[in-house]
């Protein structure tokens, strides 16, 4: 305990003066960057697992637990510390305790002095002819019951003292075994050790090298202050400016989508003119002709005359349905559109949008200064950090560790030799008596095996066969030798019982359940004028609630030394993490950062003016209405296929002459006529009337458009003047931040390492449990343990096995007399 102890306060004056001499952690976690400690690989187990023998081991601790039910007994030991312990006035409450062990060993006792006693006498009584020493048997009618009953009874005792031989045998082997192991489990725990000790400087050198991390980042973000801070910026304006820009070019085109409209719309009215009066040309040239046939003689004849009048009265059909002459021409409209494309609107808005996309960078030619003076204080960190390791001398710190960890590893390898030498004979003696025990078993095994096959149940007792007598000699010596070794095996088994029990109930329990730490930890036991020992060893602060049993607790859970010590009260971290005295000069830039943008014009006068001259160009006053309703109309009042297939049929009830012939050839021509005028004249028609409807939704609602983009414009612009300075300051605070955060992320991983993870102690708590958990409980005690309660068991139950043994030899050997009838 005492080499451990000392450990940890050299740990602890390493970490004072580390703690005291270098910067540490943070406050405020960083979603961009993470960091993370190199776990360190350590060889020995924290946990130790018996194994199969475990279920034995438990078996011998509920026996004890049913031997010594009492609680671990505090006081006393308090007073034993205290040196208060008076055996004259406390004897009473030691007795109380060890009541069980004392009834046991006082049994133990009587049986070591009795048992030679017994065996002398019963020597005597047998060689008196007495206490079945007689070779003279009775016949007795249960004879055979009896020698069944103690053959069965014999070889069940046989088999309860086999299994604590094996309990023997077992524990012999299991501690031989690991005192063998001793040396590695040692070698492993200093390897271990010294791994705390070189990895310490190794951890705290990488925990101050990580610094280069949040600098290289925030290298990175400085060089990319330009997409950062004025794309920030950028982006800020950027859902209030891009929707007006874009409104100004979507007018743009649609001026000049206007005006191809107009164009169309022109230039196909003026061809719907020239078609028109084509048409009505060609249809009063028809019209002409068929009034100068109908004019013909026939056409007074008296059948004919009624057809001539009929097609007379329908000559009025032949003409234009349509007024388009009336339209008046969209020349006006089309030179004031080409007035306003004399100004190119689409460049002025590539001018605005490369204005507001310069912001970027603008920013970045407005923070060169900035910039290079932040990289200059982060380097100048960065060397104060990277001179933090040679001023710790944490190596030299380290190597006062070195020489008691090398004296305790040289006592340990002096001292293992006689330990296995030691172990050597107690190994011997052990098996010794496991052989032993196995001796006298084989006798009565052998007895029984030759007895029970070698008895003839209608042999006489005086005509008994050889191997039936032989039997009954094996189960006599297996009772002599049991006579003459027994109460030497109950002294090993008494003496272990006693020391065992003992060390297994007052050390190894009460070490598992740290009720050895709670003792340890009482207020004033280890110093009168100390109210928490290793506090006042520690820091001199005997107040601070420092105990042994939290720190070996923390150590088990492999916490930091400063955490596990309470460093906290003799140097604060946090109180030397502050964000602020690490980076105080960054935030006074970025506070202090001036960018200035004050020239961003979205669109100049001369832009506003095109639109301004657009709304009033006259293309949204046009009436569309009227053109459409006209060019709705079909070309001719009639349906010219039809009056030429009517024309024709009349034509065909007049009997044949020029009449007829004229009045075919007419309806011929209007065929023709309809083919080559009215129908491309409809499809030209048509295509206008598209074309206008087109040009009607373009300018529809002209004046209220343009006027709600210059009013978007101001506001858009209104917003760049009066908010720009306001939102610098926001990007600004947002990107210093950003940078600081990776700082603040690195001090908080800082402080987490070195308060929890840096200089780990579970390499103590590993070792402390070696030398009392695994090596002194589970490799020696509770293997000796188990080695009296085999032996232990094995000798009690010799007694009711020499009983039966002599009983049964009487059934077996061979008789000098017998008594053939027995009333």
């Amino acid at each position: 305990m005492a080499p451990t102890l000392g450990f940890l306060l050299l740990l602890l004056g390493l970490c004072r003066n580390t703690l005291s001499e270098g910067p540490p952690s943070s406050t405020r976690a960083s979603d961009v960057l993470e960091f993370e400690l190199p776990a360190t690989n350590y060889e020995t187990k924290d946990s130790y697992e018996p194994g199969s023998i475990g279920v034995l081991f438990q078996i011998v601790q509920s026996f004890l637990h049913v031997l010594q039910p009492n609680a671990f007994p505090e006081g006393i030991l308090r007073k034993i510390i205290q040196k208060k312990f008076d055996l004259s006035t406390d004897y009473e409450k030691i007795i109380r305790y060890e009541i069980g062990i004392l009834i046991c060993a006082v049994l133990g006792l009587l049986f070591i002095i009795l048992m030679p006693l017994v065996g002398f006498c019963f020597a005597l009584c047998r060689c008196c002819n007495k206490c079945g020493g007689e070779m003279h048997q009775r016949q007795k009618k249960n004879g055979t019951f009896l020698r069944k009953y103690f053959a069965v009874s014999l070889l069940a005792i046989c088999i309860f003292i086999s299994i604590g031989i094996i309990y023997g045998f077992v524990a012999n082997h299991h501690v031989r075994t690991h005192i063998e192991n001793t040396r590695k489990l040692a070698d492993s725990n200093f390897r271990d050790l010294r791994t705390l000790l070189n990895e310490t400087p190794s951890q705290i050198t990488y925990v101050l090298d990580q610094y280069t991390t949040p600098k290289e980042k925030a290298f990175s973000d400085l060089d990319n202050i330009k997409s950062l801070l004025g794309g920030g910026i950028h982006e800020q304006l950027r859902p209030k400016v891009i929707p007006v820009l874009d409104d100004i070019k979507a007018m743009a085109e649609a001026i000049k989508e206007t005006k191809a409209a107009l164009l169309n719309v022109n230039n196909t009215l003026q061809d719907l003119k020239r078609s028109t009066g084509q048409l009505n040309s060609s249809l009063s040239d028809i019209k002409t002709n068929l009034e100068q046939s109908l004019n013909d003689p026939q056409c007074s004849v008296a059948p004919v005359t009624a057809t001539c009048n009929d097609i007379r009265m329908t000559l009025n059909q032949l003409d234009d349905n349509t007024n388009v002459d009336e339209l008046p021409s969209l020349h006006k409209q089309l030179d004031n559109v080409n007035d306003v494309l004399r100004t190119d609107l689409s460049s002025l808005v590539q001018k605005g949008n490369k204005s507001f996309n310069d912001i970027p960078e603008m920013v970045q030619k407005q923070t060169t200064g900035m910039v290079s003076d932040i990289k200059n204080t982060l380097n100048s960190i960065g060397s104060a950090i990277k001179n933090v390791n040679g001023q710790i001398a944490i190596q030299d710190k380290l190597s006062i560790f070195l020489d008691p960890i090398n004296y305790v590893e040289t006592y340990i390898h002096e001292k293992l030799p006689t330990l296995e030498e030691y172990d050597a004979y107690r190994w011997l003696v052990s098996l010794v008596i496991c052989c032993l025990l196995t001796l006298i078993m084989i006798f009565y095994y052998l007895g029984l095996l030759c007895g029970i096959f070698g008895y003839d149940r209608h042999a006489t007792p005086t005509r008994r066969g050889c191997i039936s007598n032989t039997g009954g000699i094996f189960l006599m010596t297996g009772v002599g030798i049991s006579f003459l070794f027994c109460w030497i095996l109950m002294i090993i088994v008494v003496f272990t019982f006693v020391v065992g029990g003992n060390v297994e109930k007052l050390v190894c329990e009460p070490y598992q359940n740290k009720k050895l730490f709670q003792v340890l930890d009482t207020p004033y036991l280890l110093n009168d004028n100390w109210k928490h020992y290793l506090s006042g060893m520690v820091f001199n602060k005997p107040d601070i609630n420092l105990t042994f049993e939290q720190v070996y607790s923390d150590c088990k859970e492999n916490k930091g030394i400063y955490a596990t010590l309470k460093l906290e009260n003799h140097y604060n971290i946090s109180e030397h993490l502050n964000i602020q005295g690490h980076t105080g000069n960054i935030s006074s830039s970025f506070e202090n950062l001036k960018v200035k943008i004050d020239n961003i014009v979205l669109l100049d006068a001369a832009g506003r003016k095109n639109l301004m001259d657009f709304s009033s160009s006259g293309v949204d006053q046009v009436d569309y209405d009227v053109y459409l309703a006209e060019i709705a109309k079909p070309p001719t009042k009639v349906n010219l296929l039809s009056f030429a297939e009517e024309l024709e049929r009349k034509a065909n009830q007049l009997p044949p002459g020029s009449l007829k012939k004229s009045l075919t050839s007419n309806a011929q021509t209007i065929r023709t006529v309809y083919h080559d005028q009215v129908m491309p004249l409809g499809q030209l028609m048509r295509s206008l009337y598209r074309s206008i409807q087109n040009l009607q939704n373009k300018t529809s609602g002209l004046e209220v458009k343009v006027v709600n983009i210059i009013s978007s414009l101001d506001s858009a612009q209104d917003f760049i003047t009066n908010r720009i300075s306001s939102i610098i300051v926001q990007e600004s605070t947002k990107y210093g931040n950003m940078i600081l955060g990776y700082f603040e992320r690195y001090l908080q991983w800082v402080k987490i390492s070195v308060t929890e993870q840096v200089a780990a102690c579970k390499p103590v708590a590993t070792a402390l449990d070696s030398a009392v958990d695994v090596f002194l409980c589970s490799s020696i005690i509770k293997p000796i343990n188990l080695f009296w309660f085999g032996i232990g068991k094995a000798t009690i139950f010799l007694l009711p096995a020499i009983i039966f043994a002599v009983k049964l030899a009487k059934y077996y050997r061979r008789m000098d007399s017998e008594d053939v009838y027995d009333e």
